[in-house]
C-alpha cells in the first residue's frame, strides 16, 4: 500500500528513495533507492516530471544523485544532460554565519518572505556531521516549520558527511536540479567551519554573513578572510534592546568593509540590520541582492563568475578522481603505509619519500 497515496506533496513528506529523520525532514540517504533496479528507472520521464515541478520526483532524482551505486551513478549523469539546457535562470545565495547567529531561523524568515511575493525556493540546509559517524548532529535544531509549508518552497538537508568545506559533494548538481524544477532562488547554508565558506563562495552568485551586535567583539575571533568573501553582511537579531547596538555595530562593519577588497568587481560590499523575530530588514536584504544582481550583470561578472566556477568544478572532479585512482590500487596504498613508517623513523626525509613513490614502477601502473 502506497504510504503517501491520498497526501498532499509536500517536503515534509517521505518520498520514494528519502529517508526521514524524527522530525520529518528529509535527508538524502538513497537507501531505499537502492534496492530499485538501476535499470527500471526512466531517465526522460523523471526529467520531465522535475521539470513539470513535482517535489516528488525533484526528491527522487536528487537522491539518485546522491547515490554512491555505479549505476545510478551513470544515470544521474544522463540526468542532469537531460536538465543542464533548463538549468542556470536562478540566483544562487551562500548563507554563512558566526556561531549563534541565527542562519536557520534567517533562512526560514527569509524564505519564508519570498514565498509569499511569489518566488520559488530551494533551501539546501548543510548539516554538521559527526566526523566519527558520519551523521546529522544538529537533528531538530534545523525545522523550518513555516517555511516547509509553503508550496513554492523546497528544503532538502543533507550531511555533510565529512565533504571538505561541509558541502555534501553533490550540493552542485542538486542545485541544478532544482533550477531545472523551476526554483528562482537558491539558498544554500554552511556549516560555518572555516573551509566551508570558501567552498560554497565558489558555487554562488551572491555570500551573506551573518553576525550578531558587537563588532568589536566579534571581530577578535573571526577572520579577515571570510568578510572578505561577503558582498553583505548581516548583523542579525537586531530586536528588542540590542536595535540601538545592531545599528552601531552596522555601521562599524561599513566602516572595516571600505578598507577590505571587495568580493565581486564593481559592488561595494555592505552591511545592514535585520530581525527575523521581528520580520524587519529582510525585505533590504532582498533589494540589495536585486541592486547586486543588476550591477553585476552589467559589468558582465555575473556570468564570468559562473564559468570560472563551473572550470574550477571540473578541475577540483579531476583532482578527486586522480586521487581515488591513485589510492585505489592496493599494492600503492601498502606502499603509501611503508614509506609513511621510514619517514616517521628518519630513515627517509619527506621528499625522498615521494620521489621514491612515483619512481617506483608500481606507481606507475
Amino acid at each position: 500500500m502506497d504510504k503517501n497515496k491520498g497526501m498532499p506533496e509536500s517536503a515534509l513528506f517521505v518520498m520514494d528513495g528519502v529517508e526521514a529523520t524524527h522530525d520529518g525532514m528529509q535527508y538524502g540517504t538513497p537507501k531505499k533507492f537502492r534496492k530499485k533496479k538501476a535499470d527500471s528507472l526512466n531517465i526522460q520521464e523523471l526529467a520531465r516530471e522535475v521539470r513539470a515541478s513535482s517535489r516528488t520526483h525533484l526528491s527522487k532524482a536528487i537522491t539518485l544523485i546522491e547515490s554512491s551505486n555505479v549505476a545510478h551513478k551513470v544515470q544521474a549523469q544522463e540526468l542532469l544532460q537531460e536538465l543542464l539546457p533548463h538549468t542556470g535562470n536562478s540566483v544562487r545565495i551562500g548563507i554563512t554565519g558566526v556561531p549563534g547567529a541565527g542562519k536557520s531561523s534567517f533562512i526560514e524568515a527569509f524564505g519564508t518572505m519570498l514565498c509569499e511575493m511569489g518566488k520559488k525556493v530551494a533551501v539546501l540546509a548543510i548539516d554538521p556531521s559527526s566526523s566519527l559517524s558520519g551523521g546529522s548532529i544538529l537533528g531538530d535544531k534545523t525545522r523550518m516549520e513555516e517555511l516547509v509549508k509553503k508550496p513554492n518552497a523546497f528544503v532538502r538537508p543533507s550531511p555533510s558527511a565529512g565533504t571538505l568545506g561541509g558541502v555534501h559533494k553533490k550540493t552542485r548538481e542538486t542545485m541544478l536540479v532544482c533550477e531545472a524544477a523551476g526554483y528562482d532562488v537558491i539558498l544554500i547554508e554552511t556549516v560555518g567551519v572555516g573551509q566551508s565558506e570558501t567552498y560554497v563562495r565558489g558555487m554562488v552568485d551572491f555570500f551573506l554573513l551573518l553576525v550578531l551586535t558587537g563588532a568589536g567583539d566579534e571581530l577578535q575571533g573571526m577572520k579577515k578572510g571570510i568578510m572578505e568573501l561577503a558582498d553583505a553582511i548581516v548583523v542579525h537579531k537586531a530586536d528588542g534592546d540590542n536595535v540601538r547596538l545592531a545599528k552601531k555595530t552596522v555601521s562599524e562593519y561599513k566602516q572595516i568593509l571600505h578598507f577590505l577588497q571587495p568580493a565581486t568587481p564593481g559592488w561595494m560590499s555592505t552591511a545592514m540590520p535585520v530581525s527575523s523575530w521581528e520580520k524587519r530588514g529582510l525585505d533590504k536584504v532582498w533589494s540589495t541582492i536585486g541592486e547586486f544582481r543588476q550591477i553585476v550583470e552589467a559589468n558582465n561578472y555575473w556570468s564570468i563568475r559562473r564559468q570560472n566556477q563551473t572550470k574550477d568544478w571540473f578541475q577540483s572532479m579531476i583532482t578527486d578522481h586522480l586521487i581515488d585512482m591513485f589510492y585505489g590500487n592496493p599494492e600503492r596504498k601498502a606502499q603509501v603505509q611503508l614509506l609513511e613508517r621510514q619517514i616517521l623513523n628518519g630513515q627517509l626525509t619527506v621528499t625522498q619519500g615521494v620521489d621514491r613513490l612515483f619512481s617506483d614502477k608500481q606507481s606507475q601502473k
